[in-house]
């Protein structure tokens, strides 16, 4: 009797309804739901960008590019005779490629603690705070009103978009995007999920402001993640997924079953000499 219902207790704990481990609860499943947050992914100080400048005259935009600077010294070193023509070619295969497509040694663009990079030719440039979207443009009309391109288009992405994922998911881990858009929801899937020991009710992005790590709590069993800042998350953002009462009742648990066995044995043990103490009474 003591062994079911001691059963019983461990499945009626582990359990959980469907509901309470559901997302976005206050929602019909049939219903489309329009997303309210906008996304703008902002550069900050640590970003590490990628910029290519495109034209329809290839030789242009030589002092522009890093792979170029790379390839022209490449091609000095091998010592062509027809440096101009491999200079663009090898430009013009570059182009054709898709500009996410981003190599891992090439160094990229740091934005420093300012939110400035150093941009060929145009120099000092101010970064910090502005979308992909309109540095792109900024460079442009530079390029343009300074006379150095007159069809310049500018494509820009990030090579350091990273999220880090804590607490009650399968994969706790360090997630490196390619690309600038990450929702929370899909960070979670590539974690593998919230476990079923995750809080659904009060999800934390801890979001760097300024220089300040503010957490940002969200509800992810309610519509209103899609209207919450954080649905579109952020290079360095911190996602940490709280323990539920279940997680913690099983710790504490955990932790105190040393006492309850040394307790138990002791009462067993003094359970023994008593009867031994009754038998030895009686056989005398």
């Amino acid at each position: 009797m003591v062994v079911f219902v001691a059963t019983l207790m461990v499945l009626l704990q582990s359990c959980r309804s469907a509901r309470e481990m559901a997302y976005i609860t206050d929602a019909e499943r049939d219903s489309a739901q329009q997303i309210l947050s906008t996304y703008a992914n902002s550069i900050h100080s640590g970003d590490l960008l990628y910029i290519y400048v495109y034209s329809e005259t290839p030789e242009s935009i030589l002092p522009f590019n890093q792979e170029t600077h790379k390839q022209i010294a490449e091609v000095n070193r091998l010592n062509y005779v027809d440096t101009t023509h491999v200079r663009v070619r090898q430009v013009q295969e570059t182009t054709n490629q898709n500009y996410l497509s981003v190599s891992s040694d090439i160094p990229g663009y740091l934005v420093d603690e300012a939110g400035a990079i150093i941009f060929p030719v145009l120099g000092n440039m101010t970064v910090g705070g502005l979308t992909y979207d309109s540095l792109a443009h900024v460079i442009e009309h530079r390029l343009i009103n300074e006379g150095y391109l007159k069809d310049p288009l500018v494509t820009i992405s990030p090579m350091n978009f990273r999220v880090s994922v804590m607490g009650e998911v399968r994969w706790p881990q360090e997630l490196h995007v390619t690309g600038e858009r990450l929702t929370i929801l899909e960070a979670l899937a590539m974690c593998g999920d919230l476990t079923v020991y995750g809080q659904r009710e009060n999800v934390t992005v801890v979001r760097n402001k300024k220089g300040v790590a503010t957490p940002i709590t969200i509800d992810l069993t309610k519509k209103t993640i899609f209207d919450s800042e954080v649905y579109y998350l952020q290079s360095n953002d911190i996602v940490y997924i709280e323990p539920n009462k279940l997680k913690k009742r099983k710790a504490n648990e955990n932790e105190n079953w040393p006492k309850y066995l040394s307790f138990g044995i002791s009462l067993g043990a003094a359970v023994v000499n008593i009867l031994r103490a009754n038998v030895a009474i009686w056989r005398n």
